[in-house]
């Protein structure tokens, strides 16, 4: 048996769940139920993944301890609008975080240096675009967008989470860290209880992306690396510059060494020293 839980809001809201002690890919798992028929409103939850998978097909480690929780809307669902509710999930997270993670131990800085010894402070959680969190300038949660279509014509999306509670990824090219590395003592299914009830709040403000300029401003107040130097890699090539915003589509926007702003709608985002050493 697993400890996960819904708040009592999702459950009044007709949110369902199905919880996993181990499972392959919660998001594969989200899909099946989909191309099954499932009415949507589901949460897929573990606290071990042996199979995940992150953006542009990339491996997503999830050893025990660790969160993996995807979340099947289906309905009424525009693929234009869908695409920004990776931006509904960042916000989420950050509050469920913020709300049960309230100080931390931070190590690592925004362009990779080291702030060891600086104490407890707040809980810093930050939106990378498009689809990670940070805290402290490392990596602490990534989220993973798929849809596919039903069989009575009707969109599904999966927006799959991946919180590093107890553990993080050595072997990759930007700088990680955990819940527990960071001094925060939370469990996965402390995690998971408080984000199913801080989705409530933001999914209602996006309100099937009529509230999208409001979800927008909540999420800038919480960027990273805005006014800072940025290296954007985009199908094998490199744009560096400074990021200024996100346009009204949740685009990510750039001046770059040029002087001339750029529109993005798809890349992996670099800062600082870390923009110069693995965006080459």
């Amino acid at each position: 048996m697993t400890g996960f839980a819904l708040s009592p809001i999702a459950e009044q809201n007709g949110f369902r769940l199905e919880a996993f002690e181990t499972i392959g890919s919660t998001n594969a798992v989200a899909l099946e139920r989909a191309q099954a028929g499932d009415p949507g409103k589901l949460w897929i939850v573990s606290k071990k993944q042996a199979s995940g998978r992150g953006r542009r097909g990339r491996a997503w480690s999830s050893p025990e301890g660790n969160l993996a929780a995807s979340l099947l809307l289906t309905g009424n669902l525009e693929l234009k609008s869908a695409a920004t509710l990776g931006f509904v999930a960042g916000l989420s997270l950050a509050d469920a975080l913020n709300a049960v993670c309230p100080s931390a131990n931070f190590s690592v800085g925004i362009d990779g240096a080291s702030n060891a010894g600086a104490g407890k402070s707040p809980l810093r959680v930050e939106l990378k675009w498009p689809n990670d969190l940070l805290a402290g300038g490392a990596k602490l949660a990534g989220i993973l967008l798929e849809s596919t279509l039903m069989a009575d014509g009707h969109l599904a999306v999966v927006i799959g989470i991946g919180v590093n509670v107890v553990a993080y990824p050595q072997d990759v090219p930007y700088p990680a860290t955990s819940l527990a590395r960071l001094g925060a003592n939370c469990d996965a299914e402390t995690v998971f209880l408080a984000l199913s009830d801080a989705w409530e709040e933001n999914y209602r403000i996006w309100a099937n992306g009529r509230g999208l300029s409001d979800i927008r401003k909540r999420w800038l107040s919480q960027a990273a690396g805005i006014g800072s130097e940025v290296a954007v890699r985009i199908d094998g090539a490199v744009l560096r510059g400074i990021f200024e915003t996100i346009d009204e589509d949740c685009q990510f926007v750039i001046r770059d060494n040029d002087g001339v702003r750029q529109k993005i709608a798809a890349g992996d985002v670099h800062f600082g020293t870390v923009a110069s050493a693995n965006a080459e």
